[in-house]
């Protein structure tokens, strides 16, 4: 059978009509666009490793030492724990920082226009 040669060409011809012309401010717009995004990645996984690093200290010395939590938390119940606390602190600071720089970009747009 095969694939028809009309087919074969196909993905390749859509691909070629999506190209847009650059114009002088495209480095300023693909930087504005990434370098937010990239700092506030950076920042939350930062914050991610602090926060599974404070709760995995109490998590597993508690499970040790407290006899309920000895009894009722296996390791699964732990690496929940510890990895809720971790994923909340990366969303929690991405977010927080996505928000300031749009409000930075937002106050600053309405200065230039006074």
């Amino acid at each position: 059978m095969g694939i028809p040669s009309d087919v074969v060409g196909f993905g390749a011809s859509k691909r070629s009509s999506f190209i847009v012309a650059a114009s002088p401010n495209e480095p300023r717009v693909i930087d504005s666009k990434t370098s937010p995004t990239q700092d506030a990645v950076q920042k939350g996984a930062k914050m991610a490793i602090i926060a599974g690093s404070v709760v995995a200290v109490p998590t597993l010395v508690g499970c040790r030492v407290i006899p309920w939590a000895k009894a009722n938390l296996n390791y699964t119940a732990q690496a929940l724990i510890i990895s809720a606390a971790a994923i909340s602190g990366f969303f929690i600071t991405a977010d927080k920082t996505i928000l300031k720089n749009a409000r930075g970009n937002t106050i600053g747009k309405y200065d230039k226009s006074s």
